[in-house]
């Protein structure tokens, strides 16, 4: 009977994915949200010409402008925010051969 929480057969909205070359990768932080949080970094960056803010605990990204890149969003009034632990490397299977 306890085959998850939802109610009804509603369909949740897929995620949106974005992937293209990074343009631009500005940093701001650290910030404190609140006490005993860990200090949180937020990145500003530039895909394909869009704008996306990446909010994270590290204060390096594994990424570097120039590099091919791949993750998840959403939209908010605020902008589009990037998913915790999406953001990566694109492989290209054609550059290994």
């Amino acid at each position: 009977m306890a085959s998850g929480f939802r109610r009804g057969k509603q369909q949740r909205p897929p995620k949106l994915e974005a992937r293209g070359e990074l343009q631009s990768l500005e940093r701001e932080g650290p910030f404190k949200e609140w006490l005993g949080m860990p200090d949180l970094y937020r990145f500003h960056l530039v895909v394909e010409g869009e704008a996306y803010s990446y909010q994270t605990e590290d204060p390096e990204l594994a990424v570097a402008v120039g590099d091919r890149v791949v993750f998840r969003y959403k939209e908010t009034k605020a902008g589009k925010w990037v998913d915790r632990r999406s953001l990566a490397k694109a492989i290209d299977p054609s550059d290994y051969q």
